[in-house]
């Protein structure tokens, strides 16, 4: 390869560096041909993108892009695979589902929203992480439900003290 395809390369992946919220690195070495065909149609149902990269040329992209990877860098052994994603969870569900039938891909790291996690173990912890439009819904729940709840019991009491008004005005009438 020549320094200028190095270059080229370098540059495509920093681009998709800068361009992604949440960047899982894997390993998925040893997978046949079929598994990570299987693994690729994954992704691409949960629109994440799957990336081979070499380790050298990961870390230079890294250090020329606009994100601190800080310790991040130190996972980048053995083979390497990238998954990127705008939704911070997804390739974590990906890898764990895809776990039930195969034991790789094994995270080796993730950059999600800023945040960096280092290890396998923590693979758990980022499938439970709520996306944004996740989080927006439960807000939203929760503001409406006092809402809902105000207006509930104003309909219900609105005929109570309709009924209650009434039966008065009949006493009043008859006597």
């Amino acid at each position: 390869m020549t320094r200028e395809e190095k270059a080229n390369i370098i540059q495509s992946i920093k681009t998709d560096l800068d361009a992604s919220s949440s960047i899982y690195i894997t390993d998925c070495s040893g997978l046949d041909a079929t598994t990570t065909s299987k693994l690729r149609r994954a992704c691409f149902k949960s629109n994440i993108r799957l990336s081979i990269v070499k380790n050298t040329l990961l870390t230079r992209a890294m250090d020329e892009g606009d994100k601190d990877f800080g310790e991040l860098k130190s996972v980048l052994k053995g083979n390497t695979a990238l998954m990127y994603s705008e939704v911070g969870n997804a390739p974590a569900k990906v890898i764990k589902d895809f776990r039930k039938k195969s034991e790789k891909p094994i995270l080796k790291g993730a950059f999600v929203e800023e945040s960096i996690y280092l290890g396998d173990d923590l693979l758990e912890t980022l499938v439970n992480i709520k996306s944004k439009e996740e989080l927006l819904g439960e807000v939203i729940s929760l503001l409406q439900s006092p809402a809902k709840n105000l207006i509930s019991a104003l309909k219900s009491s609105g005929s109570t003290i309709s009924g209650v008004l009434k039966t008065l005005s009949e006493k009043n009438e008859n006597n």
